[in-house]
């Protein structure tokens, strides 16, 4: 990693605990909007918790994507229906 990089990410780890205090501050803020309340209580649960995982749809359609190009990557003489040598193009 570039010298300057690790320099930046050390400055910026520095004041680590003024940007949460901030944050804090901004969350418990009642005159603050509440967008800017909302945007600091996430940010706070990110870098405490970390974001949350995003699950993938129950979508059939993702599924024969998933098997489509596993076809073509993995097995690619096997065809749509399965018989070597009738491959798609």
């Amino acid at each position: 990693m570039p010298k300057a990089i690790t320099e930046i990410r050390s400055l910026a780890r520095s004041h680590t605990r003024t940007a949460l205090n901030v944050l804090v501050a901004v969350m418990r803020n009642t005159k603050a909007t509440p967008p800017a309340r909302v945007a600091a209580a996430n940010a706070i649960l990110d870098r405490g918790w970390g974001k949350p995982t995003q699950s993938l749809s129950n979508d059939e359609n993702a599924l024969e994507l998933i098997h489509r190009i596993e076809r073509v990557i993995v097995h690619p003489d096997i065809s749509e229906a399965g018989s070597p040598g009738n491959q798609e193009v």
